[in-house]
């Protein structure tokens, strides 16, 4: 390994074709943990004005070769992987991908190597699997052990319910998906009235879509066991496929209340685990039917072959978080026994739009009638240049909204004037303005550090 670079991106497909349908007014997001706090919004709940932003991780071999992986919050997972990830793989072989994940295991575990952590290491891990696929000349789904199936069936999530959950399910099934995944918009916040509400989504979709398609229903970490039971039984005619993230990720101990109480439901999680260890305990003491590790978050195609590998020991399915957005999941629900469906995310599309149209990285395989097969190239077959990915590279602004996200949700409070500033100011000259208030550097030291304001 000769160097890695990670850098913030921006990347928005081109989608000539408008939706057929508007948009609806109002907030139309699904149930997340801090509903329960109205005066927050969803937006606000993603760490420091990185939000939901891409990282991009390139790395690079010594005769040129590069292999690039992907995640998000660019702000701190930049940060980790330039400062600390990689000058600690530099000099490595490329060819030794177990060593280079276990040394950026161990090399983190004192500060925390789940979370944030995790998305720094996926990026780089997804770079090195396209790496060594370029320089053997063999596509990702090989190095893992070749096809396990034709073509990975696959199902749309309708993450995005701002064009009407109807029309979007609609449009669903017009590319030929033969299962759906609901989010519900109400959490126990929300009361009965709110149970109501989520069991007429669901029992209006299957009435939608007929018998002939599955129904998933994913919760998004925001119930507590009693409301789970209840929104178990309410659902209990509409034969839901599964019941979806329904405790924070943390509250292993939730899973096996519900499972003793709603045993006859069909549970999955694992999304927002991001280490072995949650999915080892799950799949030993029998807490859900379903891990869905994501391979940009739970550390990469390394990380998902390990859950896979103990999930077939315990007779769990898999399915890879978001798997069908990327080649990252491509390759590797091709590749694994364990996982037997593949998820479409971030919307899928909006009505009317091709799916071709909502591709954000050249070369990576659309699903045609609700299958999907991966690339044959070599890694995981992505085509742009380093140029083209140059050329989407995001300045950060000096600015940002005092919620902490760069999305505008309500303007920015004025900087609270810091009166050690004016006392250094008077040591060594200047003046302190609006801007560099903010500052929180020591001032009695000397001159500004290099590189910040003074």
């Amino acid at each position: 390994i000769k160097s890695i670079r990670a850098f913030p991106i921006e990347i928005t497909p081109a989608q000539p074709t408008a939706p057929r349908v508007p948009q609806l007014p109002g907030d139309h997001s699904f149930v997340y943990p801090m509903r329960r706090y109205p005066e927050f919004s969803k937006a606000q709940t993603a760490p420091g004005r990185g939000n939901w932003t891409r990282t991009a991780c390139v790395v690079t071999a010594e005769d040129g070769t590069w292999g690039f992986g992907q995640s998000l919050f660019s702000a701190p997972v930049t940060a980790l992987i330039n400062d600390h990830l990689a000058p600690m793989l530099a000099g490595q072989q490329i060819m030794a991908i177990e060593k280079a994940w276990d040394i950026m295991q161990r090399s983190t575990s004192a500060f925390g190597t789940a979370g944030l952590v995790s998305y720094a290491i996926s990026a780089v891990d997804n770079a090195l699997w396209d790496l060594k696929g370029k320089v053997l000349d063999r596509p990702v789904y090989e190095l893992l052990g070749g096809p396990q199936k034709e073509k990975i069936f696959c199902y749309a999530s309708c993450t995005d319910m701002s064009y009407g959950v109807d029309n979007s399910i609609d449009w669903f099934l017009e590319l030929g998906f033969k299962a759906v995944k609901l989010f519900i918009p109400h959490g126990p916040e929300d009361n009965l009235d709110g149970l109501r509400k989520n069991e007429e989504l669901v029992a209006r979709t299957r009435e939608q879509v007929g018998e002939g398609v599955e129904i998933a229903v994913d919760s998004w970490i925001s119930l507590d066991v009693e409301y789970a039971v209840r929104l178990a039984e309410a659902l209990k005619p509409y034969r839901i496929k599964w019941l979806e993230d329904p405790f924070v990720p943390e509250d292993l101990g939730s899973y096996g209340q519900l499972r003793q109480r709603a045993p006859y439901q069909t549970l999955a999680t694992g999304e927002h685990w991001y280490s072995l260890q949650p999915f080892a305990f799950a799949c030993a003491n029998g807490l859900v039917d379903i891990l869905q590790p994501d391979p940009q978050w739970v550390g990469g195609v390394t990380g998902v072959m390990k859950i896979c590998h103990l999930a077939q020991a315990h007779g769990v399915n898999v399915i890879a978080h978001a798997g069908m957005n990327y080649p990252y999941g491509q390759h590797l629900s091709y590749a694994m026994p364990a996982i037997q469906w593949g998820e479409r995310s971030e919307g899928v599309s909006p009505p009317g739009v091709p799916l071709q149209e909502r591709v954000v990285l050249p070369g990576t395989p659309v699903i045609e009638d609700g299958y999907l097969v991966p690339s044959d190239g070599p890694g995981f077959g992505f085509e742009f240049s380093l140029e083209w990915l140059g050329g989407k590279e995001r300045e950060w602004s000096s600015s940002t909204p005092s919620c902490g996200t760069d999305r505008g949700c309500h303007p920015a409070r004025p900087p609270r004037r810091d009166h050690r500033l004016d006392r250094w100011c008077a040591r060594w000259g200047g003046s302190v303005s609006p801007d560099n208030a903010r500052s929180r550097w020591a001032p009695s030291d000397g001159p500004p550090v290099a590189g910040r304001r003074g």
